[in-house]
């Protein structure tokens, strides 16, 4: 499933360099993607939409995975090796960003704000577009004393002393409000403390005991008026916008969505009656926090955003990467102030930059010590590097010491001395040989092997290290097969031990939890490899084997008998021993249930006996012998092992779906190899005790004796399956007539019969003639399905009919010759 997007629906994403990304910005991108759940197509066909082009998105795809592949390696398999002992952890597996197609929902919204992470922004862009972020002017402040009154201004009046009186007065258009008593004050354009005064004053003229004292006033300013303040230039959304006569630049640039991509964040322009009363430099709000210029706003006032002078994009390890808008007097060091500073992973001695001349790019270095005195140039691009992933002083030692790692090269350090930091050799530790992985100076690998043993001692030469040096001692266990033990038959924890020095036959007995109760601790074998044998002989020895005697109390008869590495011990189970085995009668017998098998030769016949005989409702003819796998194999010592059984059937229902295409006669079949009735013959059995008919009974055996069964049922391809009536002068076609005949896909000759008692017999073929077998009561009937044959195709028939009209060609050739 695909989907197409509109190049012209989102933004460009065509300026976005993976070179220039920091491993930050990708991981970053890779959680976002994660979180979103967008699959690799979507990012894909959205990218190469917005205009980035194919080899970017080949770049993007294996930085992805480089770095997924480093976050694997770095959390996927720790090893800790203390005395011997180690511990392995599987790491999570990672999964290739491959970009391939998949059938999952389509959402190319959010795969395009995945993308727009990549993309450089401009530092404070997101100021006034960040929906967390809110600039509304406080009107529960107390009125600020500069404060100039305009009209529809409300002042409160509040007289109180020996006179009381309270005004609510709104400010005319003209300026000006009219006092009871008083007349009209103008207030228009004085600030809140001379209107104060003012009011004050006229009131005097009528409340005489003001200038005394014992009459007071206060003035205060009930509901604010609104204020029409213009934004123009590079601003979002440009136009005229109200506001609470509280409001700040800050408000309106909020408003109207901020500086548009080429608008500047560090010359904002407020023009009062045709002058700039203040540039506003939002940097100083975003990187200090002041609010110096954020000067409250006024009636007609005018913000102008210029497009931007000079910008510079800082990428690669620095905090926040991102593009920046430079004033004059600043430098470099100022951009990387501005950009947080540098990552720690960060090549911090020189910076490139990457200029653009009248004809073509230019790359420049500029090293630390110039980044106070470089003045930046206008679409400058600053790329931090990432350090180099190498140590300059790191060896590395591991195997049979006791502290394995990295260590520090010190000026003359030396293999013993480095065994030394890593706290010596195990006692494992194989003394012959051990050896270095070394780098040459053009990075080919160098093996370098050594005594161990002589270094120890110091008879050798020690070895002076060098840088990268990969030291590796090896352990006697790593050098020989693991050595195993292995005890089988009668004991509670069969299985494979550890093998240890000076190990007896009865120390593994113990280890395995002893003998089960049926074992007999006489003739315990132990099979041992043989290492000498003659290779070229025929007769030649392939195992040595050994016969134990150990009673009860793990007391071996005769002297101690010590183990060797890949022994195997086998325990016998005592003779006569067996566990008691049940079977089940259900039924028409007197005494149906469960009955215990009391001898080896036990068999149906004496199984009816014990359970009574049979009642007179019985029907012999359908009774049957339900036989698991368990019986059909034994459960005693003397079981065999029949585990081919199952392939065996699944080879039978295979070549059962070869010869039919019919679903139903599968199905059937599939019923039939489920089926663990065998099919006995009950007179017979009771007739003749102990014939081969009478069969020896297993654990788990059933018998079922039903009653007289008085119906047959047909199904499979007959016009209308259904169960009739049984009748003993009807043959296999009439009940085939009473389910209304054979259908035109019927296979009359597979046609086959299963009886109550589990047999099945099929249909024979004598001549012409089908030979259907006899029904009898219980019995169920199915005619399977003709295999369906494939019609000719055109080309098939066009080929027919020309071979038989070139044959007939032929042979009237023959014919006319003669």
């Amino acid at each position: 499933m695909s989907f197409s997007v509109s190049a012209q629906s989102g933004q460009n994403l065509s300026n976005i360099r993976v070179d220039e990304l920091s491993d930050a910005q990708i991981r970053q991108f890779i959680q976002q993607v994660e979180a979103q759940g967008l699959t690799e197509a979507q990012l894909e066909q959205v990218a190469m939409a917005r205009g980035m082009s194919a080899s970017e998105v080949a770049k993007l795809r294996e930085r992805v995975n480089r770095i997924r592949q480093q976050g694997t390696a770095n959390s996927g398999q720790s090893t800790q090796k203390n005395n011997g002992s180690q511990t392995q952890t599987e790491g999570r597996g990672s999964r290739e960003l491959n970009f391939e197609p998949d059938t999952m929902q389509n959402r190319p919204e959010e795969a395009e704000s995945a993308l727009q992470s990549l993309k450089p922004k401009i530092f404070g862009s997101d100021l006034f577009r960040n929906s967390q972020i809110t600039f509304e002017p406080n009107l529960r402040l107390a009125t600020p004393a500069n404060y100039q009154l305009g009209p529809d201004d409300e002042v409160l009046i509040d007289i109180y002393g020996y006179s009381e009186a309270n005004y609510r007065l709104r400010i005319s258009p003209e300026g000006t409000i009219n006092i009871p008593y008083v007349g009209v004050v103008s207030l228009g354009g004085l600030t809140m403390e001379q209107a104060t005064a003012r009011i004050r004053s006229r009131l005097s003229t009528i409340y005489s005991n003001i200038r005394t004292g014992n009459t007071k006033v206060a003035v205060s300013l009930g509901n604010i008026r609104s204020i029409k303040v213009t934004l123009l230039g590079e601003v979002t959304r440009p136009g005229t916008y109200t506001l609470p006569s509280l409001a700040t630049a800050f408000n309106a640039l909020y408003s109207s969505g901020g500086p548009t991509e080429n608008g500047s964040f560090r010359a904002i322009e407020v023009i009062r009656s045709g002058r700039v009363v203040a540039t506003i430099d939002v940097y100083d709000f975003l990187l200090r926090g002041y609010q110096r210029t954020n000067i409250r706003l006024q009636d007609q006032d005018v913000i102008r955003i210029p497009t931007y002078k000079k910008r510079v994009q800082f990428t690669g390890e620095v905090k926040r990467p991102a593009i920046y808008e430079a004033v004059n007097n600043e430098t470099l060091q100022d951009v990387i102030d501005f950009a947080g500073g540098f990552t720690s992973e960060a090549y911090t001695a020189r910076i490139k930059v990457i200029q653009n001349t009248p004809t073509e790019r230019r790359i420049t270095d500029v090293f630390d010590e110039a980044f106070a005195s470089y003045s930046p140039k206008n679409g400058d691009r600053y790329f931090a590097e990432p350090i180099l992933e190498r140590f300059e002083n790191r060896v590395t030692i591991g195997g049979a010491v006791f502290r394995p790692g990295q260590y520090q090269l010190e000026p003359g350090l030396t293999l013993g001395q480095l065994i030394k930091k890593a706290e010596g050799v195990r006692e494992d530790a194989f003394l012959s040989r051990g050896y270095i992985n070394r780098l040459r100076p053009d990075n080919t690998a160098e093996l370098l092997s050594f005594d161990l043993g002589a270094i120890l001692k110091g008879t050798a030469t020690d070895i002076p290290l060098l840088r990268e040096d990969s030291v590796m001692i090896a352990s006697i266990f790593d050098l020989r097969d693991e050595y195993k033990v292995t005890i089988e038959g009668e004991v509670r924890e069969a299985g494979t031990y550890n093998y240890g020095e000076n190990m007896a036959l009865e120390d593994l007995v113990l280890l395995a939890g002893g003998f089960k109760e049926g074992a007999t601790p006489r003739r315990i074998e132990i099979a041992r490899r043989v290492k000498d044998s003659e290779a070229g002989a025929a007769n030649s020895r392939t195992a040595q084997v050994f016969q134990v005697d150990v009673d009860q109390n793990l007391k071996i008869q005769g002297p101690r008998f010590e183990l060797q590495p890949f022994d195997i011990v086998v325990v016998r189970s005592a003779t006569g021993y067996e566990t008691q085995r049940q079977v089940r009668v259900e039924g028409e017998v007197l005494y149906p249930g469960t009955y215990t098998i009391t001898r080896k030769d036990e068999r149906i016949s004496d199984l009816v006996k014990r359970a009574g005989g049979f009642t007179d409702l019985a029907y012999l003819e359908g009774a049957s012998l339900k036989r698991s796998e368990v019986a059909e194999r034994g459960s005693g010592k003397n079981t065999i092992n029949t585990a081919e059984e199952n392939a065996q059937k699944l080879v039978k229902l295979q070549r059962l779906q070869e010869t039919t295409k019919d679903s139903l006669d599968i199905t059937k079949q599939q019923t039939l190899l489920k089926n663990d009735n065998v099919g006995i013959n009950l007179e017979r059995i009771m007739d003749k005790s102990g014939s081969k008919h009478d069969l020896i009974l297993e654990e788990g055996d059933v018998l079922r004796v039903p009653k007289q069964l008085q119906t047959v049922k047909v199904t499979g391809e007959v016009l209308y399956p259904a169960t009739a009536v049984y009748n003993g002068n009807k043959t296999f076609k009439n009940y085939i007539s009473d389910a209304g005949g054979f259908s035109d896909r019927s296979l009359k000759k597979r046609a086959y019969i299963i009886y109550a008692n589990g047999s099945v017999k099929s249909t024979k073929k004598f001549l012409f003639f089908n030979n259907y077998p006899m029904v009898k009561p219980g019995a169920e009937i199915f005619v399977p399905k003709k295999a369906e044959g494939r019609k000719l195709t055109a080309g098939e028939i066009v080929g027919l009919t020309s071979g038989v009209a070139s044959l007939g060609a032929i042979i009237l050739g023959i014919l006319n010759l003669r």
